[in-house]
């Protein structure tokens, strides 16, 4: 009878990044199954040599005889967001979510693979003539979010202008990845169009300093191995992050958001929830003196 591990993934670019670590978990505790990966972002588990097929939500005609009827088959498809370990913060996710399939977790890491042309179309896009820093500034959209800035974890425009001031006296060229054409930066090359995922991510390969958020690329740059500086207002390194990067956090105010009820504040960054009362939020210069080291 054939065996199978069932991998499901539900969320985001930087989730389903995240999520390669536990698939590779789930290999290793189960290296007898094939590995079937259900996922909003394919791509992102093209080529991986631990998973054995992927489909996309939605586009999977024949799934239940083909991989669970008469099959000796797990499901793993429990959201590791609403679990106590995640809710409290004690557990990373990666951790957490291998945790929640009762899996052997053996430090497992994200991975991407890129093809080789995959790499060519990154480096004929990507290369520039002078040294690049890569800033992040915007997150993808958020089910539910209605505004164009992310308190919580978007770039506040007081240290993009004053960190893009150093670097563009420092003979840099400088891109901005935002979520859309309003929040382009003037002076700066920016990327806001959808394109292929594995493509974008050649970006931080052909980047010389990374300036990063809680979003898709700070996840793809530790895949690929690319130290870091990551900002942090809303969300956790602890939870979301890697130690591998530089991760740069602020202090919170003490505020009594009045929709709170499993998290300290939403990913969508509700304006009533903001506790902040001016945009001096993180340090210019701890942001320089972190870029510096890269």
């Amino acid at each position: 009878m054939s065996k199978y591990s069932i991998f499901h993934i539900e969320g985001g670019l930087g989730k389903h990044i995240a999520a390669t670590a536990v698939a590779k978990c789930i290999k290793t505790n189960h290296p007898d199954r094939k590995l079937i990966i259900v996922s909003g972002w394919p791509q992102v588990f093209v080529g991986l040599d631990f998973v054995d097929r992927v489909y996309r939500h939605n586009t999977t005609p024949y799934f239940y005889e083909e991989y669970i009827k008469d099959k000796d088959s797990i499901i793993f498809r429990h959201e590791p967001y609403y679990t106590t370990e995640h809710i409290i913060k004690r557990k990373p996710l990666i951790e957490n979510w291998c945790k929640l399939y009762k899996l052997k977790f053996n430090n497992e890491t994200p991975e991407l693979k890129f093809n080789i042309r995959q790499q060519q179309i990154g480096t004929n896009k990507w290369k520039r003539d002078k040294p690049v820093l890569l800033i992040h500034t915007n997150g993808g959209p958020i089910q539910g979010q209605k505004h164009d800035y992310a308190w919580t974890r978007d770039l506040p425009g007081k240290n993009i202008a004053e960190v893009a001031n150093h670097y563009m006296h420092e003979g840099y060229h400088i891109i901005q990845v935002c979520r859309k054409k309003e929040q382009c930066i003037e002076g700066m090359e920016h990327v806001y169009e959808s394109m292929n995922n594995l493509e974008f991510f050649q970006l931080l390969q052909h980047s010389d300093k990374r300036l990063l958020i809680d979003s898709c690329l700070q996840h793809a740059a530790y895949a690929m191995k690319l130290p870091s500086t990551v900002c942090w207002i809303g969300t956790s390194p602890k939870i979301f992050g890697y130690d591998f990067h530089n991760n740069i956090t602020t202090t919170l105010p003490k505020y009594n958001f009045p929709d709170r009820y499993m998290f300290d504040s939403q990913f969508t960054g509700e304006t009533i929830e903001c506790p902040f009362d001016d945009m001096d939020i993180l340090d210019s210069e701890k942001i320089v003196d972190s870029l510096e080291k890269q």
